[in-house]
């Protein structure tokens, strides 16, 4: 029997929403179905205490050897997808619900004369609409609840006649719960009518509805009938608590692929739920390595064919929908490939809006958490960090432990704004205290080998000196006394006592420990710099790599030819998420830098206007031109501005245009602008 420990994902792992999850057992079957409110919760119970579950789950989780899940919107949707998931893999642990009849559903007989509303289970029956399923308390208080907004006959067919023997209608008639179209109280027609109205609330049509009973209910407030609109409010309430948009089950005859993607620069998750008849028969999913320059509608062309083009005989399995949340590139000649693999029309659709478009938006959530989870358990597994560190320090035939990682990139648009970043790993984890930023300027800005030159030259000038500083400290007198001092404390058993140097101050060692590895971002040319860098600074024992983006190449110092790792290997997947992580540093740095630059105003060279006052001129004229045309009177007007600032302003804008300044005089004490 497995151990449950083995297969037992970490707690933050597991997302907190409403889903179903399925154990799986060696052999990949499905062996149990469940569902829950919160599934972190539920799943957690499995694995907390396994001593003490009932005998049967004892069992079922000691068989199992995984556990996936599938988040959905709603507790509603849960039981709906837990439902469809037992029919479809009939597992082993799940006896209860294994047929029909532990299911009700709701049911409207639309084949009758007085169309009825009632709960049935097994075989569905011709001429009758179902909705659900449902669980067996929430069926009853739904229908009752829908009965007080759409009062369709719910009694049996013995009432209903004799209700029409007698005259008098059944106890639901004279509580308002049903239309008593059997003593004339509504017509035929009319009672079908709401026998209709209430299938379309069912079917997810529930905002006509409500807007008119808000309707009715504003009505009854302006006439002071308070009662009344008591009574709509609560029928309001009652209908929204009933309704839930049902993104998993769609109408019956629904057959759709449903595809979504989750993506980062290096990687997507993609999801796709089977629908056929309406109900979710399956789903997969897989994690994939983007290509640089690969759009989200190339990701999607490149989906579709590889799902369907190594599937043979499609023929009646191909769906007649496929929902995908971009067209792809290529969407005119891929729809009919996929019509001839069917044999018959294939649609493929971006939904916008309804059933679908929230099918495909749970999808979607489904994607974003298998991406995070792959990510946090490649990351995080302490395991896998050591096989990244091991496999590059043999890869890379190092004489040393990977034990700290710096990673240097360079942004900037055009040459302007040139950044450089530095990013630091420890033990495979970043340390985010120990990042740094730099600002490119001069002859370095030129190139990105120049710029990364002076970047590496900067990083580790100033490591030196700070070891300069250290060591003179610790050449000075008293620093060994101190150390004396704190050591013979210990040995007599007065650690507790407190020896201070309260004559050196603690230097700043903000570049204090260097690396055992730089990578930087880019090929030979970069790797080349950076090594120069090194070497014209004395720096020993720290290796240079540096990898080259497009074809994940890693470089080497004078080496005229480049490792490569597996594609797959953990090694490689470890200096692509340090090298994302210095872009994505250097990005954010660059575009901070950026949009200083591109804030800069013309208004900033006026002496003695600080940033509220510009913020006032601007709100006074709404642009500079408009502040460059204006007089010093009207200047004035804004916000803070006197009549010394304002001709200020004026000289400002007449000297920059080249312009004679023809300032008027002003009397300094009283602000009156005087003739000239």
């Amino acid at each position: 029997m497995a151990d449950p420990a083995s297969y037992r994902p970490q707690t933050g792992e597991i997302p907190t929403n409403p889903g179903v999850y399925r154990f799986r057992d060696p052999h990949g079957r499905v062996i149990y179905v469940g569902k829950a409110k919160n599934l972190r919760s539920r799943l957690n119970s499995y694995f907390a205490n396994p001593a003490g579950l009932l005998p049967k789950t004892y069992a079922m989780v000691h068989t199992a050897s995984s556990v996936e899940w599938t988040v959905v919107g709603s507790e509603l949707e849960s039981l709906q997808l837990e439902y469809t998931w037992i029919k479809e893999f009939k597992p082993r642990f799940n006896v209860m619900f294994r047929d029909d009849k532990s299911y009700p559903y709701l049911a409207v007989s639309m084949a009758e004369k007085y169309p009825r509303v009632q709960v049935l289970r097994g075989d569905r029956r011709k001429g009758t609409r179902y909705f659900g399923p449902y669980t067996a308390g929430a069926i009853r208080d739904t229908m009752d609840t829908l009965l007080r907004v759409f009062p369709v006959r719910s009694c049996s067919a013995g009432v209903l006649k004799r209700a029409e023997a007698s005259g008098r209608p059944c106890l639901l008639g004279y509580i308002d719960k049903c239309a008593a179209p059997c003593v004339g109280r509504i017509s035929t027609e009319d009672h079908r009518a709401l026998a209709e109205d209430f299938c379309t609330f069912m079917g997810g049509e529930a905002k006509p509805f409500v807007s008119r009973l808000e309707k009715d209910m504003a009505a009854a407030v302006a006439e002071l009938d308070y009662e009344r609109a008591a009574r709509i409010r609560d029928d309001i309430v009652a209908l929204k608590k009933v309704f839930e948009r049902n993104a998993v089950v769609l109408a019956e005859g629904t057959d759709a692929d449903v595809f979504a993607l989750h993506e980062d620069e290096l990687e997507a998750a993609v999801q796709v739920f089977h629908v056929r008849g309406g109900r979710i028969r399956g789903q997969r999913g897989w994690v994939v390595e983007k290509v640089e320059d690969t759009t989200t509608p190339d990701l999607v062309e490149h989906l579709l064919q590889q799902v369907y083009g190594e599937e043979a005989g499609l023929e009646g399995r191909l769906p007649r929908e496929v929902l995908v949340p971009v067209e792809p590139s290529n969407a005119a000649e891929l729809g009919p490939w996929l019509s001839g693999l069917r044999g018959a029309r294939v649609d493929i659709r971006v939904p916008r809006r309804g059933d679908k478009a929230a099918l495909l938006s749970t999808v979607r959530d489904n994607a974003e958490h298998a991406l995070k989870l792959h990510k946090s358990r490649r990351a995080g597994d302490l395991t896998m960090r050591s096989q990244a560190l091991q496999e590059l320090q043999e890869a890379l035939e190092l004489p040393v432990a990977l034990l700290r990682i710096e990673c240097f990139d360079i942004s900037h648009v055009q040459g302007t704004n040139v950044v450089g970043s530095m990013v630091v790993v420890e033990d495979g984890l970043p340390k985010k205290s120990d990042y740094r930023k730099f600002s490119v300027t001069g002859a370095a800005a030129n190139d990105d080998t120049a710029a990364m030159h002076d970047v590496l030259t900067r990083r580790f000038r100033n490591y030196l000196q700070e070891q300069s500083v250290q060591a003179d400290a610790a050449r000075q007198p008293g620093h060994q006394a101190m150390l004396n001092a704190v050591a013979d404390a210990a040995v007599a058993g007065t650690a507790s006592t407190t020896v201070a140097d309260t004559t050196t101050p603690a230097p700043r060692t903000k570049f204090a420990y260097p690396p055992n590895l730089v990578v930087v971002d880019g090929g030979k040319p970069q790797v080349n710099a950076a090594a120069r860098a090194l070497a014209e600074l004395g720096i020993e024992d720290v290796y240079v790599v540096g990898l080259a983006k497009r074809l994940e190449e890693v470089w080497l110092p004078d080496s005229d030819f480049p490792v490569i790792l597996p594609r797959a290997s953990a090694g490689l997947y470890l200096l692509q998420r340090i090298r994302d992580e210095a872009h994505r540093f250097a990005i954010s740095f660059h575009r901070q830098k950026r949009g200083k630059a591109m804030t800069v105003s013309a208004l900033d060279g006026v002496p003695g206007l600080g940033e509220s006052k510009r913020k006032a001129l601007l709100a006074q004229f709404g642009s500079v031109k408009s502040i460059k045309t204006a007089s010093i009177e009207e200047l004035t007007d804004a916000k803070g501005i006197g009549p010394s600032l304002a001709a200020a302003i004026v000289r400002h804008f007449t000297d920059d245009d080249g312009a004679a300044a023809t300032v008027p005089a002003i009397n300094m004490t009283t602000g009156e602008i005087l003739e000239t």
